[in-house]
């Protein structure tokens, strides 16, 4: 699978979640500081959502300080549904009801262990197709 993972800040947690992305067989593609990019939230979540949304990766891992203004600022692109998270339940739920394509953390509160949490809930849990007609509703405009 294809991932984007972004951020605009290069952190132990985000080299922790680099390096547990390879470990589970993924294909990462990096996004600001993490690929040595200078590049504020905004940059960072749009482009982010921008490659999930235009087909280039399969889902996306966001951070930024708060992990509010990245999803902000992913959540502005047509298409993206991403998903402050802060544990594991919170992220199988993003995946059920909402099928959310971009998880997204804060770097401030989130542990390395409770970011492999969240990673084992969101590749291991599917999109509730009960949900499907609701999840369309959000690209009507």
């Amino acid at each position: 699978m294809k991932v984007v993972l972004g951020s605009d800040d290069k952190t132990p947690l985000t080299d922790a979640v680099v390096a547990d992305l390879y470990e589970r067989g993924h294909d990462v593609i990096l996004v600001g500081p993490p690929a040595g990019e200078s590049k504020e939230w905004v940059e960072v979540g749009r482009r982010v959502g921008e490659m999930v949304a235009g087909g280039e990766a399969d889902t996306a891992v966001l951070f930024c300080w708060t992990g509010t203004g990245a999803s902000i600022a992913a959540n502005k692109v047509p298409g993206v549904r991403a998903a402050l998270c802060t544990d594991a339940a919170t992220a199988a739920g993003a995946r059920t009801w909402n099928d959310a394509n971009v998880l997204v953390m804060g770097l401030r509160l989130v542990s390395p262990d409770v970011a492999r949490e969240m990673l084992d809930a969101w590749f291991e849990t599917e999109p509730d197709p009960d949900e499907a007609a609701t999840i369309a509703r959000l690209e009507t405009r």
